[in-house]
């Protein structure tokens, strides 16, 4: 089996930036409310037309830009989204076609936020197994267009984004150990459901209310602290290591107090969690992966560092992943 590791990473984050004041004027909250629940202070927007796709494309050139493989040689292509520009074709296809990887398979991964770390798990196997010689991951959400902006408890979360690496076989390092759970029991929580369900038989429906995303914050939070804690957890341990061993923890950016508290349950000091949920909000599966990609530009994380990334999404999925860190 071959060692697996990420070659390079991209991103895309929309011009538009929508801030707490800004939501002040559309609901009724404050920047200090939204601050001191969240730690959540802007977040970004898409443009008019601007698709999922189109994020995931400019993520993926970015990825691109930035790896010794060209377009041509991907073999394999996953995007991990929810918010896909149609139900078919998939997202994924749309990137190969855009970015001219002619030799590539392409599909989607729906695994909510948890989506880009699932995405990652199925590409190592592709690779590791000798199937593909490489390929791209690419998270990327407009999570935005599932929102109701009459609702400030789920308005004031969500952004969108894109990012995307490349990943390939690597000497020394890379993924050493990946860990995910399902718990369909809670995945009533949260999620985006149509008011009817469209039948050709019945004349009497014409339309289908457009769905807005619903959730239980609560009860999320009640599952979301544990679960990336034991996730996180249960990975160091599948790679052999101790928690002291890692250098830098990347999470899903879903809330600050998530985050606090998951660094107090698993026993790790909150300063070795990569945050950037104040500039962006939550923006899904490309969390994770955004964030991953600012914590080794600003120098948090650098060759042979061992990393963990922790994620949890509506499902209810988790999942975690650790590297040692290969460029």
């Amino acid at each position: 089996m071959k060692k697996v590791g990420i070659l390079s990473l991209g991103r895309y984050l929309p011009v538009q930036v929508l801030t707490n004041q800004d939501i002040e004027k559309i609901v009724d909250t404050s920047d200090e409310w939204i601050v001191s629940r969240t730690g959540i202070k802007e977040r970004r927007i898409s443009a008019d037309g601007e698709k999922t796709s189109d994020m995931a494309i400019a993520a993926a050139k970015d990825a691109l830009k930035n790896s010794v493989i060209k377009a041509e040689d991907i073999e394999a292509i996953f995007v991990a989204t929810v918010t896909p520009d149609s139900n078919f074709p998939s997202v994924a296809c749309l990137v190969q076609r855009a970015i001219g990887a002619k030799k590539a398979f392409a599909y989607d991964i729906g695994a909510a936020c948890s989506g880009f770390l699932y995405a990652l798990t199925t590409a190592k196997q592709f690779i590791s197994s000798g199937m593909v010689q490489n390929a791209m991951v690419i998270a990327s959400d407009r999570f935005t267009s599932i929102i109701d902006w009459k609702n400030r408890n789920t308005c004031v979360l969500f952004g969108d984004g894109a990012g995307a690496a490349v990943l390939g076989p690597v000497q020394d390092g890379g993924m050493l150990a990946d860990y995910m759970i399902s718990n369909g029991e809670g995945s009533d929580l949260m999620g985006v459901m149509a008011d009817k369900v469209r039948s050709p038989f019945n004349s009497s429906i014409e339309t289908a209310k457009l769905p807005f995303v619903t959730m239980n914050g609560q009860e999320l939070f009640k599952h979301a602290v544990p679960g990336m804690a034991e996730a996180l957890a249960l990975a160091v341990k599948k790679a052999g290591l101790a928690l002291d061993d890692i250098k830098c923890v990347v999470p899903h950016q879903a809330n600050d107090r998530i985050i606090a508290s998951v660094a107090k349950r698993a026993g790790i000091d909150k300063e070795r969690f990569f945050i950037n949920i104040d500039k962006y909000g939550n923006i899904s599966a490309a969390s994770v992966v955004v964030a991953l990609c600012e914590a080794v530009e600003v120098g948090r994380i650098k060759k042979g560092d061992k990393i963990a990334l922790v994620v949890f999404g509506a499902g209810l999925v988790a999942a975690a992943n650790i590297i040692e860190w290969s460029y």
